[in-house]
């Protein structure tokens, strides 16, 4: 097995108790669960915790979620054209990184995709039929980051009319961050993170070994194993392996269909690990490339090819690979 180990930070080593106990937190959120494993520290109470991480959840989905008709951002695709609405500062986080990601992946990532998401069935709405020409041109019209306006001084965004945001590829990465940064506040500084398999993790397992997670690989790809030491890292995962191609690819407005059966990125921020997993998916294999080159991303590209499949790793993250087990 090929091990990727990142260089240790001081910061992983600060609070280190060999006698912890590891203890594992879990629950459901945005359609999918987190679990949490962290070494238990001296009085830290697990359960006022464990309700603190709920009510943090509950907070993001009230924002963020385009499946609960009444959260903030389900308000905002209903707004009428021409109208502002003030963002908390979770959501115009995720904002104004998901419009950053939109311009420096030339909208292979975009956040403004509701109203193609639901007319291909993917959404709320349900299963739908697929779209005949003149609907997918009418919904690709409605639809584009750029038609966007956010005032970033104010955190106020500005429905242009018709638009849905959706969120979908970026938020479950911010949640993790959130997480992780509350639990190591609440004084569990040794922990690894989890929702809906972005996962991020700091510091060391009581035995000193870090946090190891194997990137995710489809069964039938004769890749061999990657593990990764999330040493204060995050790791994203996106494609189509599991449930189809069910990403949209905002430039045509049709479901991306490159051969790409999984990208994986590792990032300081889960957040934008899940935005540049999404937005090298939907790129395609030269230019998902590209710009994992030209941004520099640790990112691994397993791709379909004659029947089989063939692996691509980043310079970023090739120079991460220590060794073999």
């Amino acid at each position: 097995m090929r091990i990727a180990v990142p260089p240790l930070v001081p910061a992983a080593l600060a609070g280190h108790d060999r006698s912890a106990v590891v203890v594992d937190l879990s629950g459901e959120t945005m359609g999918t669960n987190w679990r949490v494993r962290l070494a238990r520290p001296a009085g830290l109470d697990l359960r006022l915790l464990q309700e603190t991480i709920v009510a943090r959840l509950a907070g993001l989905v009230g924002e963020m979620s385009h499946w609960e008709p009444g959260s903030l951002l389900s308000r905002f695709n209903r707004a009428a054209a021409g109208s502002w609405t003030a963002l908390p500062p979770d959501f115009a986080m995720v904002i104004a990184t998901g419009l950053d990601v939109a311009a420096r992946s030339d909208g292979a990532f975009d956040p403004a995709v509701g109203r193609l998401v639901d007319l291909w069935g993917y959404g709320p709405p349900g299963p739908m039929p697929s779209p005949d020409p003149e609907s997918l041109a009418i919904t690709r019209a409605q639809s584009g980051w750029r038609r966007l306006a956010y005032d970033a001084a104010s955190r106020r965004l500005r429905q242009p009319g018709g638009l849905a945001l959706d969120l979908s590829g970026i938020a479950k990465g911010h949640a993790v961050d959130v997480l992780a940064d509350l639990i190591r506040r609440a004084g569990a500084r040794h922990c690894l993170v989890e929702v809906g398999g972005e996962l991020r993790g700091h510091g060391l397992r009581p035995d000193g070994d870090p946090w190891w997670v194997d990137l995710e690989t489809p069964p039938d790809a004769p890749v061999s194993a990657l593990r990764i030491a999330l040493h204060e890292l995050a790791v994203a995962t996106s494609g189509d392996y599991v449930r189809g191609s069910h990403t949209i690819d905002p430039r045509s407005g049709r479901p991306a269909a490159h051969g790409i059966a999984t990208v994986s990125v590792v990032h300081r921020s889960a957040m934008l690990a899940d935005a540049w997993a999404s937005a090298l998916t939907v790129a395609g294999v030269e230019a998902g490339m590209a710009i994992a080159r030209t941004e520099r991303l640790a990112a691994r590209m397993v791709v379909r090819s004659d029947g089989g499949a063939r692996e691509w790793i980043s310079p970023a993250l090739a120079a991460l690979i220590a060794d073999e087990r």
